[in-house]
Formats: structure tokens, sequence, C-alpha cells
């Protein structure tokens, strides 16, 4: 399988720059900080130990992307025929891509967690959340993928912040944001569940019956966020819904607490 192809079945693009969330012409550092931003996201150990390995697998097709963009001459390459040299030595399969990460970037799996909560609210998550919006045309699966940091319960804040840009005029009203179907919707929410049950059974196989205090405010905030999202899907029923009706004209953003 050619790496166009192992992308598209692993992030559902064969394009190697959407891999990465940037452009074609993109800087050098720029492909650099795209490769980053994503490695961050896909690094095998943030996921549990079942996902490891899945985890694992995507993280190489990710080093390998970043292999021939970062490569003139294999970028000059692919950018004219759209096609990759799978004979590449950087291509091949003996590669230990967690290492080459390791030694590239120099960091720490504290590191990942530091960044995680200085990114969660910032400016820079703002203008990531705008790009991916505009990159993905308003498509809130591909923006809640390619955004770092964040999994499903985040989408009423992710959502917020892109309807008061759309409000501002930052951003273009795109139909699939704001048409975008409740069945889509729902299966984000289907999501949320279903990695809720697999953290519980990998807590249930390490032993992990006591509950602490630390474990009881994880509880605690998870049976908020899930509340959050059941108000929040019932406002973008409601918003969404009503002016659908109405020919789609797009009314203010509701502001969320």
């Amino acid at each position: 399988m050619s790496l166009p192809q192992q992308c598209e079945a692993a992030f559902g693009t064969a394009d190697l720059y959407g891999v990465l969330g940037v452009r074609r012409g993109a800087a050098p550092q720029d492909i650099r900080r795209g490769y980053h931003r994503a490695s961050l996201r896909l690094h095998p150990d943030r996921v549990p130990p079942e996902h490891k390995e899945e985890a694992t697998r995507r993280f190489q097709i990710l080093g390998k992307v970043y292999a021939v963009l970062s490569d003139e001459k294999q970028r000059a390459v692919y950018d004219e025929t759209g096609t990759v040299d799978e004979d590449a030595e950087a291509l091949q399969d003996g590669r230990d891509w967690l290492e080459y990460w390791q030694l590239l970037f120099k960091v720490t799996v504290k590191d990942i967690e530091d960044f995680q909560k200085s990114y969660k609210n910032s400016a820079e998550e703002l203008a990531d959340v705008k790009a991916a919006y505009l990159n993905f045309k308003g498509d809130m699966d591909r923006i809640m993928e390619s955004v770092m940091c964040v999994d499903y319960t985040d989408e009423p804040r992710i959502r917020e912040m892109i309807e008061g840009a759309i409000d501002s005029g930052e951003l273009p009203s795109f139909k699939a944001f704001v048409k975008e179907p409740k069945r889509k919707m729902m299966s984000r929410r289907r999501r949320v569940e279903k990695e809720a049950k697999e953290a519980k059974k990998t807590k249930d196989e390490l032993g992990l019956g006591e509950e602490n205090d630390l474990q009881a405010l994880i509880k605690s905030r998870s049976r908020d966020r899930e509340k959050e999202m059941d108000n929040f899907l019932a406002q973008l029923e409601a918003k969404y819904g009503n002016s659908a009706k109405k020919g789609g004209k797009k009314g203010s953003a509701k502001k969320r607490k």
C-alpha cells in the first residue's frame, strides 16, 4: 500500500499536506510545526493500552509524511506527480519513528501534558480552530479530529469559538457547519460514550477499584460535561432547526456558559 493510500485509510485523506493540516506551498517551518502539532495529538503515550497498537501505526504514517514533505527533492516529486518514492530510505519500515520524534523535538510525556494545559483556550488554539474550520469548510468531524488536545466533550467550547468568529465576520458561514444534521452530532456523542466505557474497562483491568479524591473529581467533571453536551445539542436543534425552516438565515450565536 502506497503512502497516500495509507494516509487515506488512517486519516481519511490521501493528501500529505492535509494529514499535517498545512496548505500546499507551506514554508519548511510550517511543515515542521504541522508535524509537531499532529504528533502531539497522535502520540501513542496519550492513548489507553488497548489503543496503543493503532496509535503507533498512525504515528508511523505521520512520520513518513513528514519525511517526504521535509525533504526538498521528495516534496518536489510529490508536488509534481502526486506520488511518493516508496523505496526511499526514510520510508522503510525499519525506522523507529518514536525515537526519531524524540530526537527531532526532544519532548517528554510531561512536556505533552504541560503543553495541553497551556494550549487549551489560548490564542494559538483559537487560531488553529479557525484554520481547521476554513481548511475543512465547516465539517465538524474533521475539525474535531484535527485540532490538538481536544476530545468530543470539547465540542461546545470549540463550536462557540467558531460561532463567535462567524458573527464577527472573521469566518464565512459554511453550510456544513450551520446546517449540520443532528445525526452527525449524535454520532460524535456516541463516540464520547464509547470512549468513556473503554476508559472504565481499562480502569477495571488495572484494578483501580477504590476511588480517591482525584477520581471523584474526574467523575464529577465527566457528568458535568455530559450535561453540557445535552444542553448543547438542544440549543443547536432550536437554533439551526428553526433557521433551516425559514430559509437558512443565520442568527446571532447564543452565549453558553
